[in-house]
């Protein structure tokens, strides 16, 4: 693109530039022309693909979104004016637990699977106290219906806020093609022995009741306390004593474990105690997960009590006596049965009756009045706090629950996908180490599958056996064809509909997928893999996948996963990753904290590029305070570039070469920011680019402008103001282009008043253009010619500060005296200066240091004599 103006369209610069309106004029432009739409007969090398982060859709967005999609944003934007096809499509995350959670409270019902569809139920118009029971069909059209009304408000404010996506290339994560790429996965990953199906302990919410996966877990200080049992050897011989924060868990006891080294407990190792209460013998273990100096140093073994007793159940080969329901009560048990055998089945029997049905906190506090009864509580409950797991969603603590899930093998790939890790490049660099830490702390394959309800189904089918038990070895798989297939409704092929649930007939798989286990496949969704080979080639792997910095451990990883499995390479080149959005007291905003911001109110009250100034300002992968007074900033600079450019345009002949000291060293110091700018962008450097366009657009206003006013309106001849033209009208030019990442909406306005087209079709700024206004090379003498005369501009204003003297009153007679070097330089461009200072006559000394001396016109009785 050629510097400086335009010729060939007209310029109309209204009389009173305003921000007000420009986000739905212009909004409302780009859509009409297809401004953002992606080009994809573009090659692979002239595309930039981005993994866009689908939202969840379970309520509203918050500033924390805006914070980091704005991020994303710019970088889009850059690439497209270098000229790139930017593939950049939106995607709805819909499915999973906080949709259904919003759905229930929102139209105040619940899904019950054992109703049959009802086709003419309506939601009531207000909740009821009691949530009504509906079929799962009927759950799901409430879910889709709800998630489609809340993507058209999330649509809405993308746009307000200027996100330069392709609206036309959208997806849902519960879409027929979200549903028939997730499915098509599993089914290839279960085709080569990557995902498997076990019945073992599984991380449980009791209140959602469905298995959780390690990388949603939180851990959170909980208060709780010790409890001091003894169990009685079975020999006789004394008691054994025990420290644990689980009491409740005592008829699930089915080990004692202490460390192996432990000389307090060598001698018991292989002989057996009694549990309290319910009289069951169980042996001492000895184990080197045991920690000697917690407690007494002996522990319960319970099935389950946390993620330790699985290890030592299975690496102990020791028996399961899970007492959970998967609602977290305690379930009912015959003592005597197998599995549940006693020394005394009576008393075992009356004791548990009194946990039945109990919560596992209210069973926790009557098995602690039973122990006192029988004195098998030591002392009283010392209180501690201590970290207790919960689902980051979740409201109460997870259980360990005994149940059949789908997992896919992620222990097997830890060391490839290490190595995959080091291909990308990460944005900071130090992101790289989350991954690593996470990888290298993995403690089991991914459980993918969930109980519940709106998600993607597993596609399979299972025999039911003559005598009615279902056979989960013997699957039932859909043609590839098929998919996307819903087995709770769809009929495998060979079978008829009545067959469902009927001996000698098929059963469905009752789950769905993890929420995360349609993310993990979002390159694979957004670029139609194996549906649209030909935009799949030209798009993946993706440049880049942006997302903060908390689900590295889910989404980034588990999409690392996939495409290692399915591809055998990196799903994207770059991974760009944004921190949290802070409260006021330093706590990551989250809805679930009940701390968030919602947008709209700020984009409306500081303009979108107000908002987005302020977002553009948090680092790659720092936390960033909300901060609604760098939101004025930004609204600030946003009308300081409306007048700048409204003054700039308002002369815009003649035009000529740039000669004059003050515009070469504008253009040279412009042509090396515009390669740093380009060079910091590269590599995501986006808020670093901001600053230091910011700060040169501030001292091109603050003092280029003022330098060469005078000169520009004529006042020193018109070749003099051809240079002085040219050199603004260029200057402004690359600035508008340099900041409309930033700031789309003022910048696409101020182009509009004198370029054609949209200046985020335009092209991004080039150095060796702008050099060739100047013989193309840098000018270092004029650049100091310019530092120079524009520290005497600030040396004169600081003077008249100092006398409390305003602009309008000249200065009869000014002394500027400095080194010799820099008082030549600054007599170079001593007219543009003394116009700017308003000075009458300029003399000059010599001193090691700049100063200056003033004296002042006195004004007449009326006029205006101080600042």
């Amino acid at each position: 693109m050629s510097e400086g103006l335009d010729l060939s369209h007209p310029i109309n610069v209204p009389d009173k530039p305003a921000l007000e309106g420009l986000e739905q004029k212009w909004t409302d432009r780009w859509a009409k022309d297809a401004v953002y739409s992606f080009d994809r007969t573009r090659d692979r090398n002239g595309v930039f693909s981005i993994d866009t982060p689908p939202p969840t859709v379970s309520g509203s967005l918050h500033v924390g979104h805006v914070f980091s999609y704005t991020h994303t944003d710019v970088v889009a934007r850059f690439q497209r004016m270098r000229g790139k096809a930017v593939f950049y499509p939106m995607g709805w995350d819909d499915n999973g637990l906080p949709t259904e959670r919003r759905v229930q409270n929102y139209f105040g019902v619940r899904c019950d699977p054992s109703l049959p569809y009802d086709a003419a139920f309506t939601p009531p118009d207000k909740p009821g106290k009691q949530p009504i029971p509906v079929s799962r069909p009927n759950f799901i059209e409430l879910c889709t219906r709800l998630t489609a009304e809340d993507e058209k408000v999330f649509e809405h404010l993308w746009r307000h806020l200027g996100l330069s996506v392709d609206w036309s290339m959208t997806y849902a994560t519960i879409g027929r093609r979200a549903q028939r790429i997730s499915q098509l996965s599993f089914l290839r990953l279960l085709a080569r022995d990557l995902a498997y199906q076990l019945e073992a302990p599984t991380l449980w919410d009791v209140d959602f009741r469905t298995a959780v996966a390690q990388a949603e877990l939180e851990d959170r200080e909980q208060p709780g306390a010790y409890h001091k049992i003894r169990f009685a050897r079975a020999d006789g011989s004394g008691y054994v004593e025990v420290d644990t924060t689980r009491p409740e868990l005592i008829p699930a006891c089915v080990a004692i474990v202490a460390h192996p080294d432990d000389p307090r407990y060598q001698p018991l190792f292989g002989s057996e105690v009694l549990t309290p209460l319910f009289n069951v013998p169980v042996p001492i273990k000895a184990h080197h997960l045991a920690d000697p100096d917690k407690g007494t140093g002996a522990a319960m073994i319970c099935t389950f009590g946390d993620v330790t007793d699985v290890v030592w159940w299975r690496e102990l080969s020791l028996p399961v006596r899970a007492v959970l329901l998967p609602n977290g009560a305690f379930k009912p048990v015959v003592w005597g049965e197998s599995g549940w055998e006693s020394r005394d089945v009576d008393r075992a029997q009356v004791q548990y009756n009194q946990l039945a049905g109990l919560s596992a906190t209210k069973a926790r506090a009557r098995i602690v009045e039973l122990l006192k009864m029988s004195e098998d509580l030591l002392g009283e409950p010392r209180p501690i706090t201590h970290a207790v797991k919960f689902y980051e969603k979740g409201d109460r603590p997870l259980e360990i629950i005994t149940s059949r899930q789908w997992f896919i093998k992620t222990m097997d790939a830890r060391e490839q996908l290490l190595q995959r890790g080091a291909e990308i490049t990460w944005h900071p660099p130090y992101m790289q180490a989350r991954l690593e830490n996470w990888i290298n702390g993995l403690a089991g394959d991914w459980c993918v599958s969930r109980q519940r309800f709106f998600g993607v189904p597993f596609p399979l089918w299972y025999r039911v056996r003559e005598d009615g038990s279902v056979d989960h070895g013997a699957r039932l798989v859909p043609d590839e064809s098929r998919l996307p297939i819903d087995p709770s409704t769809d009929v495998p092929d060979g079978y008829r509909a009545d067959q469902r649930e009927q001996p000698g007939g098929f059963s469905a798989d009752p789950d769905v997928m993890d929420t995360w286990a349609t993310s993990s496949l979002t390159p694979q969704i957004a670029g139609g893999w194996e549906e649209d080979d030909d935009l799949f080639a030209r798009v993946f792997p993706m440049d880049v996948r942006p997302q903060a910095h908390d689900i590295i451990r889910t989404w980034l990883f588990a999409t690392m996963l996939r495409s290692e499995y399915e591809h055998g390479t990196i799903p994207w080149k770059n991974a760009a990753i944004s921190g949290w959005v802070l409260d006021p007291d330093r706590k990551k905003m989250s809805k679930s904290k009940g701390n968030v911001v919602t947008p709209m109110a700020l984009l409306e009250e500081h303009g979108s590029d107000g908002v987005r100034y302020w977002a553009a300002s948090g680092r790659p992968g720092a936390d960033t305070a909300f901060d609604p007074g760098q939101m004025k900033v930004g609204r600030r600079l946003s009308i300081k570039l409306l007048n700048a450019s409204k003054f700039v345009l308002s002369k815009t002949a003649p035009a000529g070469a740039v000669t004059e000291p003050l515009d070469r060293a504008l253009i040279s110091k412009l042509a090396a920011h515009v390669q740093f700018a380009t060079r910091e962008l590269e590599e995501y450097s986006y808020t670093t680019v901001l600053d230091t366009t910011e700060k040169f657009l501030w001292a091109f206003c603050d003092d280029y402008l003022e330098l060469v006013k005078a000169r520009r309106n004529g006042e020193f001849g018109e070749p003099l103001a051809a240079s002085a033209v040219t050199g603004l009208t260029s200057a402004l030019s690359v600035m508008l282009r340099l900041l409309a990442p930033y700031l789309p909406f003022v910048t696409e306005e101020v182009w509009s008043w004198w370029r054609a087209g949209s200046i985020h079709r335009a092209a991004w700024p080039d150095a060796e253009g702008l050099l060739a206004l100047i013989g193309g090379a840098r000018d270092e003498e004029a650049e100091r010619v310019y530092d120079d005369v524009s520290e005497a501009l600030a040396a004169i204003r600081r003077e008249r500060s100092v006398q409390k003297q305003g602009f309008k009153v000249p200065i009869s007679r000014a002394r500027v005296a400095w080194t010799a070097d820099r008082i030549a330089r600054i007599r170079v461009a001593q007219a543009d200066l003394k116009r700017a200072a308003n000075v009458d006559v300029l003399d000059f000394g010599d001193s090691d240091s700049l100063t200056v001396e003033a004296q002042f016109e006195v004004p007449a009785t009326g006029s205006e004599g101080t600042a």
